[in-house]
């Protein structure tokens, strides 16, 4: 759309203005990342304080501004220029030299065709580079050269670096050829920006008069710029730091480093004229230019690929046709005239609406996706109010079902696109993208792009680097800077309320300078990125609509405005999400499945549910009213299932017992801050503690299903309509100026909606009231649509855990596979509360997954530290094409040790993964790299033989030489194995003082849970430290919190300031502590705080002695059993005794007798650990 806004002249200044002089035609705004250091409202209020009707945005290498820039400037009455400093290629470098940087022009858009050839442009910076430079050729530029205006770049463009580098010649041809490419339309920029004296830079000096003199030459006219990167000179130290922190340089290192100067800054029309006085035109032709370029960028309706050649007759036939398959195989809600008169009235809106084209292309990936086996969520956001989405299979949640309102989702009184969230599996996503992608034409799709902004935290730690502070420092400062929800409060915010902040900047200059500069870039944008679940799709080449980009991490490319400006360019926006609780659902189906069990039949054969024909295996069709589900929600035990896993939902759970599916969703929709408070009232009333409250009997149904509390936006909009007669749509518009607290709107509803209140008989006190009410949670209230769709999901992982664990329990495991701290609390969960075994990793039963057989896990190989997914894979190949390793030797002839590598086989050692090839883990582990030899000698002699006729097959190559050593204690074994498995798996190592922990009334973690119950109380309770954080108050007095874990599982314990000061020499990670707490209950939450810790060893010295009864599976042991005993008699250092008896296997007789020994012996944990090490020796118990 060509903008006539030019005649012969600007059009009128909205102040009284004589005609401009000059208008600034290169300005760098933030878009120019890390780079410019101007906010485009700010350039509209710096042009407004210049008099200037005008001005060009021109960013590096890039448009992101175009859009957004024109739209501000046209409404404050400002002439928007559209450009790009566009970097060129002018110096093509020779085979086998190394790139030349490229240098800039400037290039306008005269009209509509010249912005579209920008655009074109845009694409050659950034698509298909690979990792190349970010430039275009001049051959690109000739291509895509109509409309646009270009300015030559000044001293520092392609032409004055040929000039500096005594090139005249080449730079003279270069000069005329853009002259060529751009007829009529190539000015030669002249820039001056002086420094002290008034000198200007080098590269001006040298380049002027050349440019002057060949301009008068060919014909081509002068132009002046003042190449604008910041506001004001003021800031400009502190934009030379923004350069840093881009540059990866220093503020004051000593190279020279600088390019711009402070004279880089939004100059006046004064300033500019004075500074080119000599050459008037020059300042005279930015004028000429700014009428030249008649052309602003300007927002389209949405456009959208043709879908079917009748959209609105395909969409009523796959509506229907799918409503009849739904009803089919659900259990209905409501009489199929209802559902049919729903989908009716849906589709006539959507038709009136003018998007059945939206619902056939979402509805169209979505049946492939599930055609693929891709798992796809039930719905997500107002969408699942929709019934055409659900019969299309868009979603999975009857509305019917669940009383959602269309209206919520496409409100036929407010006209906006529709807006499907839309959940796949997250391994999946981008298969689905894919898709898309050949269907519609890749260079019709694709991703949105995102900035990211200097916020204050971010912008002290940037600017402190680049000054050259510690980072203890720095980092100290930016802990500073107070957070308010989710963001960082400004840095005048915090100076203002931080005292220690303000002191450090009084006290230190060079805090004081790391502020200043701080606040002078805090907020401009820093980098840019890609949308995580945006897409868009075109009927055209997406780069005929808007710019394009491509981060050099992904292969497909993104628009340059984000996601508010690309809407209002035209395209539409599909959102594609990746939910992991999707991969986990499938993953948990994949193990029953391949047990050969169907999803309705559980592990003892027992059918939970009947499935309807056709519908068995479908996770969306299980019932919904499954006892031992909401035992499991009631109970709490809701570890790895979605939505409810938190400490506070479980604390709700234990309070609401939830007894069906609504119950879910409430407490979906009521967890969040604010609602939070009305959880309590919802339970006494739901578990008949409480009378349910009456708001009015007009809608106390509408209020029935939770408990008499508005909980739900939908319910806000069903009482507006019942009480006061509004339309759904109405109710709608009335929800979301309630929700925005928009003054005017609700001063001109209250009187319309007691107006028709009264008309229902409710008095104007009553329906004023109810107006409060439904003012105060609009505000809060959930979208229902949003929270039933989760709360299905989440009954989905908690039906599966309830009547599937340890498949349950293998999908979470696997989704969270490198994740060390999560598999350790799902280890927990497994073997202490499910009580499912857990089958240590091992190279002959596991796979680089976890696995499950025999309802057993097992541990799967892929979840060991610091061993890749891939180089476990081989080592099952190898077995499944071979069978199961016989021992080490047979594993080395066949899995090449070497590609696998040295670190994940010692990973697998220390776990035990080879116990069942040599039980000695130190002999495996030090014998490694002998075996690693030996494998890649083996395999080479064997591929060597598949190529000579009589070769050996590297067979004969005799075994290495396993090292001597006897195994690891078993305390050193844990401690080995906790290196490899990153938690406690086959044992703890506070095991062998359990007995003596009781006998000193020692509380494990589970029994203080327990006995919390009846509240606050003082106890000890024994583990072994796993981290310390120390922080320090407000009053500057340093506590830590200390993890811990017991073989009962992992726990906190806090640590105030006097306890950290008297047991910090023995608050090291590995210690084994016994500790003095008091534990304190706050509800459903146990926390303990610490008097005192003391090594275990010594907090148990006094326990007692007690008898050792040693098992020997091997008689060979008894005389190192013999040798160790007398060996402790003699050093004396065990003060505890007792009498030590063996019960040994006679492996001939296939019996044990027993043998007492007649003598006491020094007996204590670490005696049992050593007497337990020795081979030949089994079990060694207390009696």
């Amino acid at each position: 759309m060509v903008l006539a806004l030019f005649a012969a002249s600007l059009p009128p200044y909205r102040g009284a203005m004589k005609s401009p002089r000059f208008i600034h035609l290169r300005v760098h705004t933030e878009y120019s990342l890390l780079e410019g250091a101007v906010p485009a409202k700010k350039l509209v209020k710096l042009c407004d304080a210049a008099k200037m009707p005008a001005v060009a945005v021109t960013d590096t290498n890039n448009m992101f501004a175009a859009l957004e820039f024109s739209v501000t400037a046209l409404g404050a009455g400002l002439q928007p220029i559209i450009g790009c400093q566009v970097s060129v290629e002018y110096d093509p470098a020779q085979p086998g030299e190394r790139p030349r940087a490229p240098a800039p022009i400037v290039l306008l858009a005269q009209s509509e065709r010249g912005y579209e050839n920008l655009m074109k442009l845009n694409s050659c910076l950034y698509l298909d580079k690979h990792g190349a430079q970010i430039q275009v050729t001049v051959e690109e530029l000739e291509a895509h050269s109509e409309g646009l205006i270009c300015l030559t770049g000044g001293a520092d463009g392609p032409v004055g670096r040929l000039i500096q580098a005594g090139q005249t010649a080449r730079a003279r041809a270069l000069l005329e050829r853009l002259a060529a490419i751009y007829p009529t339309r190539a000015y030669v920029e002249l820039q001056r920006h002086p420094g002290e004296g008034g000198a200007l830079t080098k590269g001006e000096i040298a380049t002027e008069r050349p440019f002057v003199e060949w301009a008068y030459e060919i014909g081509l006219p002068l132009v002046a710029t003042n190449d604008v990167y910041f506001p004001k000179s003021d800031i400009y130290e502190a934009h030379d730091a923004m350069l840093c922190i881009a540059e990866g340089a220093y503020v004051d290192q000593s190279e020279p480093r600088r390019r711009l100067t402070p004279q880089h800054y939004f100059k006046s029309e004064g300033e500019m004229v004075a500074l080119f006085a000599d050459l008037p035109e020059a300042v005279e032709n930015t004028v000429e230019i700014a009428k030249r370029c008649a052309f602003a960028t300007y927002r389209r309706d949405p456009i959208l690929p043709k879908f079917a050649d009748d959209e609105v007759e395909e969409l009523r036939r796959q509506a229907w046709d799918g409503l009849r398959a739904r009803l089919a195989v659900i259990e209905q809600a409501a009489p199929v005239e209802d559902y049919e008169a729903r989908l009716k009235f849906e589709l006539d809106i959507i038709e009136q609406m003018g998007f059945p084209g939206y619902f056939l292309i979402v509805a169209d990936f979505i049946k492939w996706a599930k055609d693929h086996d891709i798992p796809v969520g039930p719905g997500r956001g107002s969408g699942a109010g929709s019934l055409v989405a659900y019969a299309l299979t868009i979603t999975d949640l009857d509305p019917l079902r669940y009383s959602l309102l269309f209206e919520r989702f496409l409100n036929p009184e407010r006209v906006s696109m529709p807006d499907f969230d839309i959940d796949f599996c997250m391994d999946r996503r981008e298969e689905v993208i894919r898709y898309v992608q050949e269907k519609y034409g890749r260079d019709k799709v694709g991703q949105i792009i995102t900035f990211g902004a200097l916020l204050s935290k971010a912008a002290v730690r940037d600017v402190g680097r680049v000054l050259q502070m510690s980072y203890g420092q720095v980092d100290k400062l930016s802990k500073m800077i107070p957070v308010e929800g989710v963001k960082p409060v400004s840095i005048e915010k915090a100076l203002a309320d931080e005292p220690r902040l303000r002191e450090a900047a009084r006290n230190e200059e060079v805090v004081a300078r790391l502020l200043d500069y701080a606040k002078a870039v805090e907020g401009l944008l820093r980098n840019a990125s890609t949308h995580a679940a945006g897409v868009v799709i075109g009927d055209r080449p997406i780069d005929e609509l808007v710019p394009l980009y491509q981060d050099p991490r992904s292969d497909m490319p993104a628009t340059q405005f984000n996601m508010k400006w690309v809407e209002q360019a035209g395209l539409v926006k599909f959102d594609f999400l990746g939910l992991k609780t999707l991969t986990v659902v499938q993953s948990a189906m994949n193990l029953i499945f391949k047990s050969g069990r169907p999803l309705h039949v559980d592990a003892a054969g027992n059918q939970l549910y009947e499935p309807a024909e056709g519908a068995e295996n479908q996770i969306n069709l299980i019932p919904l009213d499954d006892e031992k589900t909401y035992k499991l929600y009631a109970d709490a035990k809701t570890v790895a299932v979605f939505q409810v896993e938190s400490e506070g939902m479980k604390s709700a759970l234990r309070q609401m017992k939830p007894t069906c599916i609504e119950d879910i969703v409430a407490l979906v929709a009521l967890y969040r801050p604010g609602p939070m408070e009305n959880i309590p009232t919802y339970c006494e009333v739901k578990n008949g503690l409480k009378k349910i409250t009456s708001v009015h009997p007009t809608i106390d149904h509408i209020l029935e299903e939770t408990q008499g509390i508005i909980v739900y936006q939908e319910q806000v909009m069903q009482i507006a309509q019942v009480m006061a007669g509004y339309s759904l749509g109405g109710a709608d518009l009335l929800r979301r100026a309630m929700g925005k607290k928009i003054k005017e709107a609700m001063d001109a509803e209250r009187p319309k909606f007691e107006a028709g209140a009264a008309q229902n008989g409710v008095d104007k006190k009553k329906a004023s009231e109810v107006f409060d009410l439904l003012e105060k949670f609009a505000n809060y209230g959930f979208n229902k649509s949003h929270a039933a769709a989760y709360a299905v999901v989440s009954y989905y992982t908690g039906w599966l855990k309830a009547n599937h664990p340890v498949e349950f329990m293998g999908g979470v495991m696997n989704c969270d596979i490198h994740l060390t701290d999560k598999l350790a609390v799902y280890a927990d969960e497994v073997q202490k509360k499910l009580g499912i075994e857990i089958i240590p990793p091992c190279v002959n039963r596991s796979l680089a997954s976890f696995d499950v057989v025999d309802q057993k896990l097992v541990y799967a190989l892929g979840a060991l530290k610091n061993v890749g997914s891939d180089a476990m894979q081989m080592i099952v190949d190898a077995r499944e094409a071979g069978g199961d390793f016989t021992d080490l030797f047979d594993f080395a002839r066949r899995v090449d040790m070497k590609r696998v590598g040295k670190r994940p086989l010692e990973m697998l050692a220390r776990a035990g993964a080879f116990d069942l090839l040599d039980p000695n883990r130190k002999r495996v582990f030090e014998s490694l790299e002998s075996l690693m030899a030996w494998s890649g000698a083996v395999i080479e002699a064997r591929e060597s033989a598949q190529v000579s006729l009589f070769g050996e097959a590297g067979d004969d190559l005799p075994p290495p030489r396993m090292a001597d050593t006897d195994d690891w204690l078993p305390g050193e074994r844990l401690s080995e194995e906790h290196k490899a498995i990153g938690f406690y798996l086959s044992g703890h190592p506070i095991e062998d003082f359990l007995p003596a922990l009781k006998r000193k009334n020692v509380l494990s973690w589970e029994e203080v849970q327990r006995k919390a119950v009846d509240g606050s109380f003082v106890t000890r309770i024994a583990g072994e430290v796993a981290s310390v954080r120390e922080k320090k108050s407000a009053k500057g007095n340093r506590f830590a919190f200390v993890a811990l874990s017991d073989a009962s599982g992992p726990y906190e314990v806090a640590f105030w300031s006097e306890a950290l000061e008297a047991c910090r020499d023995v608050l090291e990670t590995g210690n084994l502590l016994v500790l003095t707490v008091k534990v304190e209950v706050d509800g459903e939450s146990v926390r303990m705080v610490a008097s005192s810790a003391q090594p275990m060893d010594k907090a148990t010295a006094d326990a007692g002695a007690s008898g050792l009864l040693i098992h020997v599976d091997d008689a060979i042991a008894l005389p190192s059993i013999a040798s160790l005993l007398e060996r402790l008699e003699q050093e004396g250092k065990v003060r505890t005794r007792g009498p030590v008896a063996f019960m040994v296997y006679d492996s001939e007789r296939n019996c044990r007798y027993k043998i007492a020994s007649g003598r006491e012996f020094p007996v204590n944990p670490q005696v049992k650990g050593a007497l337990r090490s020795l081979r030949g020796v089994g079990q060694v118990e207390e009696v």
